[in-house]
């Protein structure tokens, strides 16, 4: 299994690769679509200018494609959007002949009219199936087999059972990626109604409580719930392997006690989320997740794995925020 970063700048390339990054995504907002679109009609739902989430010139995108030569380690740019109005798609076409000009092949894209567009315009660029997709099934998989999807990333709902069903039944693509650590999206990405914008805060950022305003006993232990994630994530750091900047991995969205089982399943990449994120968290992530890996390939069982893997990474304790339980 292959691990798969997500990039805010182009200045994290070089350090991601060397913590042992095998692939990469990130945005790519050209100035004239933020200009004349703002953050309503986003690109990739994330319209941020103010810190480092994604490319917003040609002349980074043409350094770092320079860069990828270099190290030859690829990189696929989003188009994240679910729908986009009927005069941005010849707009989006042209960013992505433009993009593949500048020598890159293969886009994550979401909306099912886009892809419909692309190949209506003979288009034939590497289409990723989103993460932001709302909903990934067989059926869903076989009305995408015109659109000759090269991989299939599975939203963070998909439960394990899920993939296995759509990798082993469904005729379709040979590469199938999957979540592994940072940000269990309250929402399933394709259902979130916030805007990833600098003017907003997101919605997943504005602290709520979950329970029955009738039901005494459900609130009291759905305030629990919210105290023990807070706790997890550090914002008390009781008995949990803080290290010295206060970071824990995993801590804000993990599939690693799954990776046994995706392995199995058919996995083939794993999506490390990180657009905005602290490069040096950033760089810790896909070290430790490097180091997991090694104890995968060295493990006969998911329980020798398992007791491995929490040994090295939560030896007092493991992240709550689990994708896969």
């Amino acid at each position: 299994m292959k691990i798969v970063a997500g990039l805010g700048s182009i200045d994290e390339y070089e350090t991601f690769v060397k913590a042992g990054a095998d692939e990469f995504f990130c945005g790519y907002v050209p100035f004239s679509w933020a200009e004349k679109y703002g953050v309503i009609h986003p690109l990739n739902r994330r319209e941020v200018l103010f810190y480092n989430v994604q490319i917003g010139s040609m002349s980074e995108l043409q350094i770092l494609k320079k860069m990828v030569d270099y190290y030859g380690k690829p990189v696929k740019l989003t188009f994240n959007s679910l729908y986009y109005t009927g005069e941005q798609y010849p707009v989006i076409a042209e960013i992505i002949t433009q993009c593949m000009a500048a020598g890159f092949e293969n886009f994550i894209i979401a909306d099912p009219a886009l892809m419909l567009y692309l190949r209506q315009q003979k288009i034939n660029c590497g289409i990723h199936l989103s993460g932001e997709t709302a909903e990934v099934n067989r059926g869903m998989l076989e009305q995408m087999l015109p659109f000759g999807i090269r991989r299939v990333i599975f939203h963070r709902k998909n439960s394990l059972e899920d993939m296995q069903s759509c990798i082993k039944e469904a005729d379709f693509p040979h590469e199938y990626e999957a979540f592994i650590l940072n940000e269990l999206c309250h929402f399933s990405g394709a259902f979130c109604n916030s805007l990833h914008c600098d003017e907003l805060t997101h919605l997943c950022r504005v602290p709520y409580e979950l329970g029955n305003l009738h039901k005494k006993e459900e609130t009291d232990a759905a305030q629990k719930d919210v105290a023990e994630t807070d706790r997890i994530q550090g914002k008390e750091g009781k008995g949990l392997p803080l290290d010295e900047d206060g970071y824990l991995t995993g801590s804000t969205g993990c599939g690693l006690c799954a990776l046994y089982r995706m392995k199995q399943v058919g996995i083939t990449h794993l999506k490390l989320v990180g657009r905005g994120n602290y490069t040096d968290f950033m760089e810790k992530d896909i070290r430790q997740l490097r180091k997991v890996l090694d104890i995968l390939e060295n493990s006969d069982s998911e329980a020798q794995y398992q007791k491995k893997m929490k040994a090295s990474l939560f030896p007092d304790g493991c992240s709550q925020n689990c994708y896969y339980r």
